[in-house]
């Protein structure tokens, strides 16, 4: 996945000269390291002095950091250091506690990143049964769905989305790189047989049977 630099936010003009470029990707290295989310490039601009064009710097440091150990990434509309894909090997020594996701969540986590912005009762008509609050708080709580915008219908229903914690947990650019239908058969996470239809309530979701996908880690 590659993604351009997109200038975000226009330059102001200043009095003063902004430092050399090389000075302003050394700057903008030393934010990206040092903050532990994904930083756009708005508020890259917000720290650096005056005149600097953090979206050419940051240009200029995805160069430089090509073929490393560790690689400047996009991540949503925000950028962020990663190890390089191919080392991930590496990391296999850490312990990692994982929690599945009930089938409810895994299913409303699903439909929320294929059909976003979507609201609860679009979500509750796509699984074909209701959606428990619980499960919503869940995967709020997770910051993996958030609230989006309220939609221009009767009742002015609010939507969700996926959040960019959902999308650097799984190394997508913007849901847009959300596998396919074939893909995810190809993978085993979908099975080709149709699947039986769903009209139990989320309360008996207590099915271990559950796709490891979703895993929080």
């Amino acid at each position: 996945m590659t993604g351009d630099v997109q200038p975000e936010v226009e330059q102001e003009d200043s009095l003063f000269e902004a430092p050399p470029m090389a000075e302003q990707e050394r700057m903008v290295e030393a934010i990206m390291f040092a903050t532990a989310d994904p930083v756009t490039v708005k508020e890259l601009a917000g720290r650096m002095p005056h005149g600097c064009d953090p979206a050419e710097a940051l240009v200029h440091l995805r160069k430089r950091y090509e073929g490393r150990g560790v690689s400047v990434v996009r991540v949503g509309d925000a950028w962020a250091f990663r190890t390089a894909p191919d080392l991930g090997f590496l990391m296999q020594k850490e312990t990692v506690e994982t929690r599945k996701l009930s089938r409810a969540a895994v299913e409303t986590l699903a439909i929320v990143s294929y059909h976003q912005p979507v609201t609860r009762a679009e979500i509750e008509e796509i699984r074909g049964v209701s959606v428990s609050r619980g499960t919503i708080d869940q995967l709020i709580e997770m910051e993996w769905i958030r609230f989006g915008r309220r939609r221009m219908t009767p009742g002015r229903p609010v939507t969700f989305v996926v959040t960019q914690g959902f999308l650097d947990h799984f190394g997508l650019e913007s849901a847009r790189d959300l596998p396919g239908l074939k893909e995810l058969r190809s993978a085993g996470l979908l099975e080709s047989r149709p699947t039986p239809p769903m009209d139990t309530p989320d309360e008996d979701d207590g099915d271990e049977d559950q796709t490891d996908m979703f895993e929080e880690t």
